[in-house]
């Protein structure tokens, strides 16, 4: 099941992709959510992700606090 959750928080986070405030919101509760080791998975996906989205690279900060 807690790979459900971490397929789904990819899929949220990609399709709100194109606004990086709520981005950043959703990056968030997905946080909270996560268990450490799926929230490093998280952290090597969403590097992939964001390389060609220069407005998204604020939100890795989020993964760093």
């Amino acid at each position: 099941m807690p790979r459900a959750m971490l397929d789904y928080t990819k899929t949220i986070l990609q399709k709100v992709s194109f606004d990086a405030r709520l981005f950043a919101k959703e990056l968030k509760k997905a946080i909270s959510l996560l268990l450490p080791s799926e929230i490093e998975e998280l952290k090597i996906w969403l590097q992939f992700y964001i390389v060609d989205k220069p407005e998204l690279q604020p939100t890795l900060l989020l993964l760093k606090a």
